[in-house]
């Protein structure tokens, strides 16, 4: 259900890195949380790196709306950035293709598997 990758580059390098390989592979990032920060702001004593990274294909967004708005729940699409308990920088994301299928979406099964694609060469080139 997650895929996940072991990166060389840090937390901070992959901040960089990330957007750029999701900009070749036609995909915007909308936002970036950095969970860490967020729960030191609301006084949770968390040592950790994590980023979030909401992105997003507009036309695959598009072609999934129009399928079914109740996926609008797993848009935009999110990538992790984090530091392992391990010491090892780690990149994460659902895989559209078993979030279809949990949900019994089958109709949508060739567009999760596009953007299962591209996340995965996103994650493989920002690594």
């Amino acid at each position: 259900m997650i895929l996940t990758a072991t990166s060389n580059k840090s937390v901070a390098e992959l901040r960089d890195a990330l957007p750029r390989a999701a900009a070749t592979h036609k995909y915007g990032v909308l936002g970036i949380l950095d969970l860490s920060a967020k729960m030191k702001e609301k006084g949770v004593d968390f040592e950790g790196e994590v980023l979030i990274f909401e992105v997003c294909n507009p036309q695959q967004a598009k072609a999934v709306l129009e399928m079914s708005s109740e996926m609008s729940s797993f848009l935009p699409c999110r990538i992790s950035v984090y530091r392992a308990s391990d010491g090892t920088t780690k990149l994460s994301t659902l895989r559209p293709t078993a979030l279809v299928q949990g949900f019994g979406a089958t109709s949508l099964g060739d567009v999760a598997a596009e953007v299962e694609a591209a996340l995965t060469a996103i994650i493989d080139e920002a690594r």
